[in-house]
Order: structure tokens, then sequence, then C-alpha cells
């Protein structure tokens, strides 16, 4: 119970199961409320992890007047109960700072009220898909990876796609693809290069939404706190639609070229096709090195190409310098997997030149080109 005294952000709270039940369930084994009370800050601090946890889990059930006269009722007859027990301070300044103190908190949990009505009416729990949901629906056995670093990280997947997949995000994908379709499913944020297989087509489940690719390269970003979700093709072509456990979902779908993007708005399932990514302010300012840089190489230096991969995958090159120092290639390396990118320089580096892949470490062997 005491780990609490060392939360200063707002996801330690949502991350804690009492916490979770105080808000939720009304049940407050651990004594959240006199914790709370005991600071001003944690209080503010408090009410905004409140605040976003209700946005987040809202109650099925309508919140009518009589409600909300209720647990206003509620509010105020605790309020009331810890300022008698203020009236038997013997400091007075101290008494006074509690009084102002809890008249905050009050209207405080006013708000917080107001804004649970809000997300009731205006962000239906019917139209959230969670990460746990979508899993559910997977008979598959999973592999899970997470990204709690503050850097990037490179996933390869059994058919030789990769995925960069950022921080505070993860992806669940089998060991193995079997059957007639390639399934992954994502919370976060994934920029993904997909190796084409038409027969075997791959599926990204990203909250509510089903992006569709036979061979391409973009990004999803669908993070579980934030109003929208986004798709953004860089190389192919993809197909995003509502997920079928959307409510009332009417299953449009909607083809995506290259840079072009969606957005998909949770709130109402409205889908938002951007023709021109140039025209989208914040579409602009999210691209990465990876969606920016060119992987056309004519007659370069294998070390600038090293370097490239580099900073598009936010990965480590090792490589033997001195003996690869007068090799330069021609060749294309857009559209392709990670994984695919690799060997094709080795391959035309020398038949004997081999790559490694750990985690975001590659290393380079090879004797010098051809």
């Amino acid at each position: 119970m005491q780990k609490r005294n060392t939360y200063t952000q707002i996801e330690d709270f949502l991350s804690d199961e009492s916490f979770q039940s105080w808000v939720l369930l009304k049940t407050d084994q651990d004594g959240w409320e006199e914790w709370t009370l005991e600071s001003r800050h944690r209080a503010k601090l408090v009410q905004d992890a409140r605040h976003l946890l209700l946005a987040m889990k809202v109650s099925e059930s309508d919140l009518s007047k009589s409600d909300v006269h209720k647990a206003l009722q509620n509010t105020w007859r605790k309020i009331e109960e810890k300022e008698n027990q203020i009236l038997f301070s013997k400091n007075a300044d101290t008494k006074f700072f509690k009084n102002y103190f809890l008249t905050g908190v009050a209207a405080s949990l006013f708000f917080c009220l107001l804004s649970f009505w809000y997300y009731k009416n205006y962000y239906p729990a019917d139209n959230i898909v969670t990460y746990k949901e979508l899993i559910a629906e997977n008979s598959e056995g999973l592999v899970e990876q997470t990204n709690n670093s503050s850097n990037p990280q490179i996933i390869t997947l059994s058919d030789g796609s990769s995925v960069l997949l950022q921080p505070n995000s993860k992806l669940s994908y089998p060991k193995i693809f079997t059957g007639n379709e390639r399934k992954v499913y994502l919370s976060g944020e994934g920029f993904f290069e997909i190796s084409k297989n038409p027969k075997k087509p791959f599926f990204v489940y990203a909250n509510e939404i089903v992006t569709k690719v036979v061979g391409t390269s973009f990004r999803v970003k669908a993070y579980s706190d934030q109003p929208d979700v986004e798709v953004l093709v860089r190389t192919g072509k993809v197909k995003v639609k509502s997920n079928d456990l959307v409510a009332k979902s009417d299953q449009q779908e909607v083809v995506l070229l290259p840079n072009q993007a969606l957005r998909f708005f949770r709130s109402d399932l409205k889908f938002n096709k951007i023709t021109n990514i140039t025209h989208d302010k914040a579409l602009v300012q999210s691209v990465g090195n990876i969606e920016q840089l060119s992987f056309e190489f004519s007659d370069i230096p294998v070390s600038q190409i090293f370097e490239t991969i580099e900073q598009a995958y936010q990965v480590k090159i090792d490589y033997p310098k001195n003996k690869l120092k007068d090799c330069h290639l021609t060749t294309s390396l857009s559209d392709q997997p990670l994984p695919e990118k690799l060997k094709i320089v080795c391959k035309s580096i020398s038949a004997e030149t081999n790559f490694e892949m750990n985690g975001n470490q590659i290393i380079i062997t090879s004797e010098g080109c051809n």
C-alpha cells in the first residue's frame, strides 16, 4: 500500500488494481479516500487519474438526473464528515487550510462526475474495443512483445515481415503463421513492412479497426487512451475497415494508397480519409525517419547504406569497416522488410557475407566485396 506514495504520474494510478477498484467499483479497502485528502498536490493528481479512468471505463448503464443527485449528495456528505473531524483540530491555521482544501475536493469531484456524464453520452462504451478483447478473439497461442524502453524496437515475424514498435506499445503475434491469413494485434504505434504473399493476406487489429494488406509498408497508431486511430501508407495499398467487435459499425472499407492516411474517430465510428498527408499538420509532424528516408541507392558506399538503415530503424549495425571501406552498391531496398533489406545488401556484397539480428543489434560478417 505504501507503493502509492511514490506515484508521480497519472499512469502510475491507472495501472494500480486497488485504485481501479476504488474508482470503478467503489471499493476502498486500502483507504484511498483518506490518503488522497492528505495533500493538495496528491488530490489534483488523483482527480486527473480518476477523470481519465472513468472516461476509459464508462459504465454501460445510463446516468440519470437521479443518479447525479444521489452522487452529489453522497460527495457532500463525505465532505461534511471530514469537516466535523477537522473541527476538533487544535491548530486554527491547519483547520482553515483543510476546510478550504476540502471545498476544492468537492468541486473537483463534481467536475469529475460531470465529465463522467459527458463521456457516457458522447463517447459510448460500446464503441470501445480493448487490446484484451482483441487477444481474446484469437484462438492461436500468441507471443507478446512489449516496448517499455524509450527507443523503438524492431520485431521480426516468422514470414519475414518486420515491425518497428514504438515506446509504450505492444504487439501480439503467432510464433508461426498458419492457415490462410496472417494476423497480429497492436496496442500503441508500429511501422509495418510486410513480406509479399498474395495467397496469405496480412491483418493488423488495432482498437476498433482492421488493416488488411498483401505486401506493403505502413504505420498504425492506436493508443487506447487517444480519441482516434491513424493509418498512414508509405508504399503499396491497404484496406481499412471497422472491427466486427464494434457495435453499430457499418463495416465500410477504405482503400489507401502511398502517402495517403486515414483517421478513425472512435467516438462516432467515422472515417476521415486524407489523400494528401502534407496538408495535415499533425501527420506531417508525426512522420519518422523510416517514412522519410530513401532506400534507392546508386553507386553508394556500403557504409552509407548501413548508416541509412541505422537511422531508419533505430538499430546498431556492426560490420568489418576496413574490409568493406571500398565497397559501393547500386540497389533498391524500398518496400522491403528489414530482414529482406539486409539479405539483399549482403548478397550484393558477396556470397560469403551474412548477417545476424539480435533485437536492435545487427552483426555483419564479411571478407570483402566481390
